[in-house]
């Protein structure tokens, strides 16, 4: 970081980067004005100051920064920004969640919220992040995960493979990105392979998962990785009937209910969920927030222990998102979630060599 301790909050200027490259552009600019305005926003009587001053940045589908109503490298936005004190990532997906931003963040010295490079990176990887969930002692669901190439030599065996994972479904993904883009649920045997050529020809690797049927929860976790966290309620996700949990159904207002606390889990089973979204956090070294998703099997043979969907690093922040409305049942109202994240990123900084 730069020479010096990182200021207090409420001295402090601050920028909220959004947009970017990724599939998940629109939503990040969403997240990114929503955020803006909250730490703009006059400080309501008795509670703590926001930031000094807030501007917004936003990369633009090209990657360039747009500075003052100029298109800038990176590089030479940064230096523009000089007077910014900490950035505030309200990027979704693709280089502004799986490590590249937060390298090039910290290698400027820059402070930053949300996690670093190599918990973004795990996470972002959908494959890696299992991995480590379980050696950390979370259930996943069986998958196999292969590319294109080993698609091209092997497809015959891993055909077999995909196959033989299940007799209940499946869900073919990207092993990177998010909100569900390029995702799909899939019942029948000869939709299958299909499906994978679909992943694999967008230019990603392929995960396979065998379809878990149960209830759909995400749970929040506050704070750093090496600090005391705060684990927000769980929320049960309902998508309409025959959809599943999408991008249309995330973002769309007629989507799918979400319900905090959730009404399909006694209070022991949204317990177990949240000492298991810590679990994640922790494993994966997330720092400032992280959601975690998992699905609660109905029945045997897999009785009831959650089973770990992915850990999102930059949750989305819209009006829409998971994380604002199970902090708000939790008694954090929107402006009070943005300063607890810009706080636990100014407090990493100030611990950075």
């Amino acid at each position: 970081m730069r020479a010096g301790a990182p200021p207090e909050l409420g001295a402090c200027t601050v920028a909220v980067l959004m947009g970017g490259r990724s599939s998940e552009r629109e939503i990040s600019q969403v997240t990114g004005r929503e955020v803006l305005a909250a730490l703009a926003q006059p400080v309501p009587r008795g509670e703590a100051a926001g930031p000094r001053r807030a501007l917004g940045v936003e990369i633009d589908a090209d990657g360039l920064w747009r500075v003052g109503g100029e298109a800038l490298q990176a590089c030479a936005a940064l230096e523009r920004l000089d007077d910014v004190d900490v950035f505030f990532l309200g990027l979704h997906g693709g280089e502004g969640e799986d490590g590249t931003i937060q390298g090039l963040l910290r290698a400027c010295g820059r402070p930053f919220t949300g996690s670093g490079v190599r918990s973004s990176a795990l996470c972002m990887d959908k494959h890696a992040a299992r991995l480590v969930a379980e050696r950390a002692g979370l259930h996943v669901a069986p998958g196999v995960c292969f590319s294109r190439r080993d698609w091209a030599e092997r497809r015959p065996e891993l055909a077999r493979e995909l196959a033989a994972l299940s007799s209940r479904g499946w869900v073919v993904k990207p092993r990177c990105g998010g909100s569900s883009v390029n995702t799909f649920v899939v019942a029948a045997a000869e939709e299958l392979e299909s499906r994978v050529e679909a992943v694999l020809a967008a230019g990603d690797d392929a995960l396979v998962e065998e379809r878990i049927a149960g209830i759909e929860v995400s749970c929040g976790v506050l704070g750093n990785h090496d600090e005391t966290l705060e684990p927000l309620p769980p929320v049960e996700i309902r998508p309409a009937p025959g959809r599943f949990f999408d991008y249309e159904q995330k973002y769309a207002e007629d989507g799918a209910r979400e319900l905090c606390p959730p009404e399909g889990l006694a209070a022991e089973g949204s317990r177990r969920v949240e000492e298991l979204a810590l679990a994640a956090h922790r494993a994966a070294g997330c720092d400032g927030y992280s959601r975690t998703d998992f699905i609660v099997p109905r029945a045997p043979p897999r009785g009831d222990e959650p089973v770990m969907l992915e850990i999102n690093t930059l949750p989305g922040l819209t009006p829409r998102s998971l994380l604002p409305r199970a902090a708000a049942v939790r008694g954090i109202d929107y402006r009070r979630l943005c300063l607890s994240i810009l706080a636990s990123g100014l407090r990493l900084a100030g611990r950075s060599p």
